[in-house]
């Protein structure tokens, strides 16, 4: 196969020969760049959260659920617990005290929610002494409790 190239004069010249050969070395070098990437990147999408998920089976349908705890972060930096102001030095032992809980009140949950205009170093402040106390089982809310 050959095209012919005419001169000025219009005659026959010589024949060029097409390359129908597919040049795949860049897309290698890319497919290469793109795969490494993903074994990059793959891992960091995998990151695992513990969950504490309640149990599969249904509590007893007799057993009465009890009232949660919630810690109030007002944006004057009042702390509540419940319907009652504490300070931060007696949080833990005014939490174990509103839950009432005979035996070990570390293993209770406690809910802790601050008003929208509450700085981060009064919220941590909180988080870190309930820690400090060995309360770990703390959930977060993000809205009003009606």
């Amino acid at each position: 196969m050959g095209s012919k190239l005419s001169g000025p004069g219009g005659q026959g010249g010589k024949t060029i020969e097409q390359n129908a050969d597919i040049n795949v070395t860049p897309f290698v070098d890319i497919m290469l760049v793109l795969l490494i990437i993903f074994m990059v990147a793959a891992p960091l999408a995998t990151v695992s959260i513990r969950l504490d998920l309640p149990p599969a089976t249904p509590p007893d349908p007799n057993e009465v659920p009890k009232e949660p705890v919630y810690i109030t972060i007002q944006d004057t930096g009042s702390i509540f617990l419940a319907d009652r102001q504490t300070t931060i030095e007696t949080l833990a032992a005014d939490v174990c005290v509103a839950l009432a809980v005979p035996t070990n009140c570390r293993e209770e949950r406690i809910f802790v929610r601050a008003q929208p205009e509450v700085k981060y170093d009064q919220f941590m402040e909180v988080m870190n002494t309930l820690q400090e106390n060995g309360y770990f089982k703390v959930g977060l809310l993000n809205e009003d409790i009606e």
